[in-house]
């Protein structure tokens, strides 16, 4: 069973549908049906949530692969934590920056690759040892 990437699966899930709801909040407050009404902080907003959506299937599905591969629990825990931690990190500080600058959008950004790359890795030289 994945077990593990169900936690992260509904964590990421609570997060998008938090970021999607913002989104939501700004549209029926400012009357604006389809886009953003060229506010400048709605564009962020939106951007916030689709970035969020861009990054986390392939890092659940890198996820999923390497728990059904075997990876230990502890692994998958601290890239997990560490993928919803860094997607929180960069709604925050895209949202709070000036001109999309703020250290936790370079963190979150940072720490997001880092454990896609490092899941792509440990699941490529799985993939070849298992050949």
């Amino acid at each position: 069973m994945a077990n593990i990437t169900a936690l992260y699966t509904g964590l990421c899930a609570l997060l998008i549908i938090y970021l999607a709801a913002r989104v939501v909040q700004f549209r029926r407050t400012k009357r604006v049906g389809i886009g953003t009404g060229n506010d400048r902080f709605n564009e962020i907003r939106v951007r916030v949530h689709a970035n969020a959506v861009e990054y986390t299937p392939i890092a659940l599905l890198l996820l999923l692969a390497a728990e059904l591969g075997g990876l230990s629990a502890i692994w998958l825990h601290t890239f997990g934590v560490l993928f919803v931690v860094s997607r929180a990190l960069h709604a925050y500080g895209l949202t709070a920056g000036k001109g999309g600058t703020h250290m936790g959008r370079f963190w979150g950004t940072l720490i997001s690759w880092v454990v896609i790359l490092v899941l792509a890795v440990i699941n490529i030289v799985k993939a070849v040892i298992a050949l």
